[in-house]
């Protein structure tokens, strides 16, 4: 794989006195004159998207590595796929080396912008968003980077995906940071993936903030090493959208931070308030499943100097609010399923145990009381997730 990288960059590197711009205005014809530019576009190549709106009917795709899709401005270069035929992407991305920056998508079919199998993939300063507000018909995913290694998601905005919107699954080598999501069902989503660093995102008005998952049945799983901090979640109570069957359907209204059957997670130096069921949740997951490599517990899950404010008042699961009631009216900032291991906190705030001893358990079983995590012997962290100098000095 090294040489095969080191072979692609040297590639690129002999093409880049050949580079051109290849410009797209908006008007008439849009739909065929930008998809036809993002098929003769070479590597090295710029895609420059101008001003306007482009109305578009079909999705569009790129398959050529090297490629830098560029816009105006994310307010500027606005890409509606209101009128969309069938259900697919926006845009789909399927090679390497590529930056998307300064454009906008909106109303999509299907996701938003989606890369699979595209490393060292950046996308920049761009918006995604379903005008009509928060909505089952919306597409699932808003930026949806999948299968890949090195991927940085960066400086854009995400509204109104009814599954997640910023969703990095089955990668490694990820960096998520300084966007705004809100209003999605999952703010962000890190599902089955290795080494991830989420930092300093504005994360509010979704069902739940921000999800660290593994799940059984995938080609990758067992998710690790995944870092989140300094970032804002707060008021994230919007009434679940998801359609009924998606994995996300069954996170509670109210969830801050999720951490489901993952393993080496610190969650630190984040601002945490306002969220109705719960600011941070880590639990096992509970669906059945036949896969024997899977693991469902969460494992080694760290709790590190986060500010926690209010949380708890409107616990949305079965059982909530009796719950609620036994402990006081409201549910700590900090709840606990009980399974798995290691979990430590050297936060202030209160943790709630459920009692729960294995994966799947009703939570009709469940044994409250409150427990004690605090420690001041946190286990070193992952280090810091290291990407391609060219990916951090990619043209904004």
């Amino acid at each position: 794989m090294k040489i095969l990288a080191a072979a692609t960059v040297a590639l690129l590197a002999s093409t880049s006195a050949f580079a051109t711009t290849i410009t797209v205005e908006a008007g008439d014809n849009a739909q065929e004159r930008l998809q036809t530019a993002l098929i003769e576009a070479a590597p090295g190549d710029t895609v420059q998207i101008g001003e306007g709106r482009f109305e578009l009917t079909d999705g569009l795709s790129l398959d050529v590595a090297g490629v830098t899709v560029q816009g105006a401005g994310a307010d500027a270069t606005i890409l509606d796929f209101t009128n969309q035929q069938g259900s697919g992407e926006g845009l789909l991305v399927t090679a390497d080396d590529v930056v998307l920056t300064g454009f906008a998508v909106e109303n999509s079919a299907g996701d938003g912008i989606k890369s699979k199998e595209a490393d060292r993939i950046v996308y920049r300063g761009l918006r995604v968003e379903w005008t009509g507000g928060p909505a089952e018909t919306n597409g699932a995913y808003g930026l949806y980077p999948v299968e890949s290694e090195d991927v940085l998601v960066e400086n854009s905005i995400v509204s109104g995906a009814s599954d997640a919107g910023i969703y990095v699954g089955q990668s490694d080598r990820i960096v998520v940071r300084h966007n705004i999501v809100r209003n999605n069902v999952a703010g962000i989503e890190i599902e089955n993936s290795f080494n991830a660093d989420v930092y300093e995102n504005m994360v509010t008005q979704n069902t739940g903030g921000i999800l660290v998952f593994d799940l059984p049945n995938l080609p990758q799983m067992g998710g690790h090493s995944v870092r989140v901090f300094r970032n804002m979640i707060q008021d994230n109570n919007t009434p679940n959208f998801a359609p009924e069957g998606n994995i996300v359907a069954s996170v509670p209204t109210g969830t801050g931070v999720m951490i489901m059957a993952n393993r080496n997670v610190h969650v630190f130096e984040n601002m945490i308030a306002d969220n109705g069921t719960s600011n941070v949740m880590i639990v096992s997951y509970t669906q059945a499943f036949d896969d024997p490599n899977y693991n469902p517990l969460p494992r080694a899950v760290f709790l590190e100097n986060n500010q926690h404010g209010n949380a708890g008042y409107a616990p949305d699961f079965e059982g909530g609010e009796m719950l609620a009631a036994a402990v006081g009216g409201q549910l700590p900032p900090i709840l606990w399923d009980g399974t798995g291991e290691a979990i430590l906190s050297n936060d202030e705030a209160m943790v709630l145990s459920l009692g729960l001893t294995a994966a799947g358990q009703s939570v009709a079983e469940a044994q409250p009381q409150p427990v004690d995590l605090h420690t001041d012997d946190i286990p070193e962290q992952p280090g810091e997730v290291s990407l391609p100098m060219a990916m951090e000095a990619a043209d904004q």
